[in-house]
This record gives C-alpha cells, sequence and structure tokens, in this order.
C-alpha cells in the first residue's frame, strides 16, 4: 500500500473533534511537565491559532500542534507541519514550534518550512508519540512527582483526583473558549487570549484540594471514567463506526462532558439504581454506553438521558444486568429504603431500560410519596395498602424500542 492510498481518517467533524478531545489531555501533561521543571510565570492558552501554546509575560513562548491519528506515515502530516512553520499572529521568527502526534512515524526529524521556520516532534521520555490511552498515565506520574516534590502525602485515589479535576479544568476552559467562538460569535482568537489558564491556579489545584471535603470524589471519578471510556472508544472504533454511532457516542460524551459534576449524582445514581453508587464500575460504564449505543431511538440529552414514548413517560438507560427478577426487586426495595436521593428519582424516572434481561417486569414499593423514607411510621401504615404505592418498570431493550417506536407512528 502506498503512502497516498494509506486510510486516514475522514476530514470531517470524527477527526477534529477526536483531535480537540486530545489536545486538551495533551495540554495538561505539558503544562504540568513546566510546572515539575519549576516554572510558574506561563499562562496557558487554548483552542487559538495553535491548538495550544504557553505565553510568558504577554509573549508566545512555544506554540503547539496537536494531530490525533491523521495518518501512520508523515507524508499525512505535511500540510499540518507546514502551517505550524507560518508567521502569523503572534507566532514570530524565532517563536519555538512543537509538533503533537498520537501515532508512531518511522521519521520525525525536524520540519524546517518554506517560511524558514521550523517545527519539532513532541517528545515524550524515549518517544516522540503519545496515543490517547497512554496520555492520562503519563500524566498522574507527572502529578505524583509533583506531590513528592511538594511534600504533599499522596494515595492512589488523590492522584486520580487531582487528574479528574486538572482535565475537567481545561476541557472546561477549552470549551468555553470554542462557545465564545462558534456560539457567541466572538473571535477566535479574542476568546483564547482572553481565557487563558496561570500556572499557579493548576499548581493550587493540586495544592489546595480535598476530594473528601469540597466534592464527591466518585462523582468527578465517574465523569472522567465515562469520558475516558467514550474517548478511547472513538479512537479505537472511528475507521469503523457508522455515523449515526459515531454522532451518538459523541453526543453523550459532550453531554457528561458539559454537566456539572453535582448533576452527575443523578447519573450515579440511576446506572445502577439497585445498589448504592460508592465506585465506578467499568462493566457498569461498559454496559451503560453500549446500550445507549444500542437503542435504535435517539436518547434526549437534557440533564439525566433519558427517551419518552408517546404518552410522555420517561425511560432510562441503567447498566443494569438482570439475572433473577425477584432478587433484583428485593435489591431496589432495599436500596430506595435507605437512599433519599434514588427514591426522589425513581418517582419521576420509574421506567428503567436494563442493559440486560431475559423479560421484562414491574413491582410496587410501599412508597406513595417521595419523602416516605422519612417517615417511619407512614412507611408502616402502607404494609397493608399498596395499591397506590410508586409502580417500578424494568424493561428489555426490545420492548423498550416497541414502546419508543410506537410513538414515531402516531
Amino acid at each position: 500500500m502506498s503512502q497516498d492510498d494509506d486510510e486516514k481518517y475522514p476530514a470531517s467533524a470524527i477527526s477534529s473533534w477526536s483531535g480537540f478531545v486530545y489536545q486538551g489531555k495533551v495540554a495538561l501533561y505539558h503544562s504540568l511537565k513546566l510546572i515539575y521543571d519549576g516554572d510558574l510565570d506561563f499562562e496557558l492558552q487554548l483552542d487559538s491559532s495553535d491548538d495550544f501554546a504557553i505565553y510568558k509575560d504577554g509573549k508566545l513562548h512555544t506554540a503547539h500542534q496537536v494531530k490525533a491519528k491523521i495518518s501512520k506515515y508523515r507524508s499525512g502530516y505535511t500540510p499540518a507541519l507546514e502551517q505550524a512553520t507560518l508567521i502569523k499572529y503572534d507566532k514570530i521568527k524565532g517563536t519555538t514550534r512543537y509538533f503533537h502526534v498520537s501515532v508512531q512515524l518511522s521519521n520525525t526529524d525536524d520540519h524546517k518550512g518554506a517560511s524558514g521556520e521550523t517545527v519539532k516532534f513532541y517528545r515524550y521520555g524515549e518517544n516522540y508519540h503519545c496515543g490517547l490511552g497512554e496520555i492520562e498515565g503519563l500524566t498522574k506520574e507527572l502529578i505524583k512527582k509533583i506531590c513528592e516534590k511538594q511534600s504533599i502525602t499522596f494515595s492512589d485515589n488523590l492522584i486520580n483526583f487531582n487528574y479528574c479535576l486538572l482535565s475537567e479544568k481545561i476541557s472546561t476552559k477549552a470549551i468555553h473558549n470554542h462557545k465564545l467562538n462558534q456560539v457567541d460569535g466572538l473571535s477566535e482568537n479574542k476568546a483564547a487570549y482572553e481565557g487563558r489558564i496561570k500556572a499557579r491556579s493548576i499548581l493550587d489545584d493540586l495544592l489546595n484540594e480535598n476530594p473528601y471535603q469540597n466534592r464527591d470524589y466518585y462523582t468527578v471519578e465517574l465523569k472522567a471514567r465515562l469520558q475516558a471510556h467514550l474517548e478511547e472508544r472513538l479512537d479505537q472504533a472511528l475507521p469503523t463506526m457508522s455515523d449515526v454511532t459515531y454522532e451518538r457516542a459523541k453526543r453523550l460524551c459532550e453531554h457528561i462532558r458539559e454537566t456539572h459534576i453535582n448533576e452527575l449524582t443523578t447519573l450515579c445514581q440511576m446506572m445502577k439504581p439497585s445498589e448504592r453508587f460508592q465506585v465506578v464500575q467499568t462493566n457498569d460504564i461498559r454496559r451503560y454506553t453500549k446500550l445507549i449505543q444500542a437503542i435504535s431511538v435517539e436518547p434526549i440529552f437534557n440533564h439525566l438521558p433519558h427517551y419518552l414514548d408517546s404518552e410522555n413517560r420517561f425511560y432510562v438507560p441503567t447498566a443494569l444486568d438482570v439475572d433473577e427478577s425477584k432478587e433484583c426487586e428485593s435489591d431496589m426495595n432495599h436500596e430506595m429504603k435507605n437512599n433519599d436521593d434514588l427514591l426522589r428519582l425513581l418517582f419521576e424516572y420509574n421506567h428503567l431500560i436494563a442493559s440486560k434481561a431475559e423479560a421484562s417486569f414491574t413491582f410496587n414499593t410501599k412508597f406513595t410519596n417521595s419523602d416516605d423514607f422519612e417517615d417511619k411510621q407512614a412507611t408502616e401504615k402502607l404494609e397493608s395498602n399498596i395499591t397506590k404505592s410508586l409502580c417500578i418498570s424494568v424493561i428489555t431493550q426490545d420492548d423498550a424500542e416497541g414502546r419508543l417506536n410506537d410513538k414515531a407512528t402516531h
């Protein structure tokens, strides 16, 4: 196969979005590397004339182009390399320019452009590339080293929390800059130039945030791991994904990214409503995301991802893997008695789509009001009268599609 015949990712929103996700992770890694080396006088600028840039004293220090899986041959990057050498905006003669790639190339020599300027391939340890699945590990190692240097007592949980927190900080700023440009009509340069992140604020987040006092640690972790799972799936499956599957996965990922951490408590509860949410299980994330992508109906990405039937009843996808309906019913009843958040949610979202179940089933609870759990006497009075109690419906994907597709025929 010639280089010209090499299968490339399509020049569409797919490749640009994949690159957008990747560039934020690379920007965080590079910023932490500078901080570890003792540099606290820079500002990180995202999504401007370059994918990201480092400024010092108001002047451009280094410019960075980031490309995710364009080609396995260097020739596939020639236009982007040439663009990186241009003299424009703040990039003047002598500006240090770096080029980041996610796949290994046989030739990573410097590129000298028609302008006479040179762009260097960025080095990650011994390698001149870093894949989407590798950047997290490298970044966490840097966080660990910074903690050691700052004499911070750390655990794996704290390292993971800080990684999630900083990733959120970078992605939120990038999305904000992008929105200012695309939605609000602010010029690209103005949006980015007025939204820089100071090195000191990145370090302060590492030094001052305590996951067990300031935020729900597990909710932060859920957000990060959901995003990571979807990003890696998109990265691996791009060549074979249908447009519909890709757009669905992309919209779910963006919805989770844009949802405030406090609001994700709802998703924590409803992904696995049969048990108290404590730690993210990879299998639950996999089941949940696969179900959303598999259902033939487009979900409504508003607050909790959900569906509506012809009678405007809510249906919520879950990671429930039901082996025995009676066991599931028992687990959920037990959890509702001890979990006020879940009980309130189930009064609104009482049709649950199981990730896996042999058959659909329903069961009545002993609750007629979402505050019943707070009144033991009220619960006891319901022992002999459940005719008007909350009814929970756990349904299979096929049955859910039947009800939801019925809406389209009306």
